[in-house]
């Protein structure tokens, strides 16, 4: 073996065995200070794991409200807000701005542009949970995501339009304990008051599976039967109507809330904002949906900029929870790093321990973030279904899940620079010395 060669491993072996020493350092000063180093690995979890969820549940609740599965391109309602129209229909949270003629109904059905219409109306609840009335077509021809129908529990099937039945949404039923067989009684409004309930009962026919949409949430009844729910009057003809029992109701007295559209082509959807929202004045198309929904988060953006500016501030406290943490301990250490230079460790060797040592705190603090991530995470998600039908994926992988840990082990480590110099200027002489 040449001298050079005998170099080389030689330089080799005092590299590890330096790196070596180095761990060894910051592990022995890691659990000497372990009450100061649990607190601050606590602070710098909260931080990572509030970073990761807040940045997480942004993106999937954009992604959930303006490209989730709506199923429609369109929806047509009374003249107002589309977004209101939107909040009311496809996610079953607002008041209905108001209703619309049958006839607008059987024109766009008719409408050869038009691929499948589907009348709403709302009004009732069922103990809070919202009934809408519609027909059978939402259950045989409506996809709820592309090639996905509708599909009810074994043992159960969809409502019969011309009997008082029922079919719930799997979230509304296990919250609500229903099963087919079960009998309820609406209640008039959206809001549930004990004081408001109608004397029709209804037979429930159906669970239907889990679609992971706002539809879970709802209680789906035939159009009919709101028609001629007590106290429900149609003004369809622009009169007061009030539906006879075993009596027809005549077309042109009958209104809806809303229709849902599927456009053939999406030139249609342009073509009826043309003709609808720009030169008519007797109804509103909310389109696309997708489009609306993002105009309302463009508006309450600044929500968003508030709660990551509330992250990074988090951030800041934990790095600087770090940086105090290590450096009120410099002064008790002064004598181990004064015994580790008389030993032959080099300034740099200290230096390079402390950076390690703040590197290493920040690092564990934000494996332990993934805890806090998936507590407030699935709490959230929980939360978020319960109020508006959307779910949001725990498992989603998001760029700030693997971005936050690399980023906040950075500030650990910048954090340790200052300690580090007040260690690297440690005098050996001085410390030496015996105390009095």
């Amino acid at each position: 073996m040449t001298d050079g060669s005998l170099g080389t491993v030689s330089s080799s072996k005092e590299r590890t065995h330096a790196l070596g020493g180095l761990l060894l350092i910051v592990r022995r000063s890691l659990r000497q200070h372990a009450l100061s180093t649990t607190v601050t690995l606590i602070a710098t979890a909260l931080a990572a794991g509030l970073v990761m969820s807040v940045f997480s549940i942004q993106a999937q609740t954009y992604r959930a409200f303006t490209g989730g599965p709506a199923g429609f391109d369109a929806v047509l309602g009374a003249r107002g807000s589309q977004l209101q129209l939107v909040l009311n229909t496809v996610f079953h949270l607002e008041t209905s701005p108001g209703n619309i003629p049958w006839s607008m109904y059987t024109m766009l059905k008719d409408d050869r542009r038009i691929e499948l219409a589907i009348p709403y109306a709302t009004g009732d609840n069922y103990l809070g949970y919202r009934i809408v009335g519609t027909t059978k077509d939402l259950f045989t021809d409506f996809q709820y995501r592309e090639g996905d129908h509708f599909q009810v529990e074994e043992g159960g099937r969809f409502f019969d339009s011309t009997r008082r039945e029922a079919v719930v949404g799997s979230f509304a039923a296990a919250q609500l304990g229903l099963k087919p067989g079960d009998t309820i009684q609406p209640y008039h409004g959206l809001t549930f008051s004990e004081t408001a309930q109608h004397a029709e009962e209804y037979t429930v026919v159906g669970i239907l599976k889990p679609t992971n949409s706002p539809s879970d949430r709802v209680i789906w009844i035939p159009i009919e039967g709101i028609f001629r729910m007590g106290g429900h009057v149609l003004r369809g003809a622009g009169e007061t109507y009030q539906p006879q029992a075993r009596t027809a109701i005549p077309d042109e007295h009958k209104e809806v809330s809303a229709v849902m559209l599927k456009f053939k082509n999406p030139k249609t959807g342009f073509d009826l904002d043309l003709t609808i929202n720009k030169q008519g004045k007797a109804a509103t198309l909310a389109y696309p949906i997708g489009r609306v929904m993002a105009e309302l988060f463009d508006k309450i953006g600044w929500i968003n900029r508030v709660l990551e500016l509330v992250a990074y501030l988090v951030v800041v406290v934990a790095t600087a929870a770090i940086l105090a943490s290590i450096y009120n301990t410099i002064n008790e250490r002064r004598r181990e790093f004064a015994i580790l230079r008389a030993l032959g460790a080099r300034r740099a060797t200290v230096f390079s321990a402390i950076v390690t040592e703040s590197a290493a705190i920040a690092f564990l603090g934000s494996l332990l973030g993934y805890a806090v991530y998936f507590a407030i995470l699935s709490a959230t998600a929980v939360i978020v279904r319960r109020q508006t039908g959307v779910v949001l994926d725990v498992w989603m992988l998001h760029p700030s899940i693997c971005l936050t840990p690399l980023g906040i082990t950075i500030a650990g480590a910048l954090a340790g620079i200052v300690p580090a110099i007040k260690a690297y200027a440690t005098d050996v002489a001085t410390n030496l010395m015996p105390s009095s």
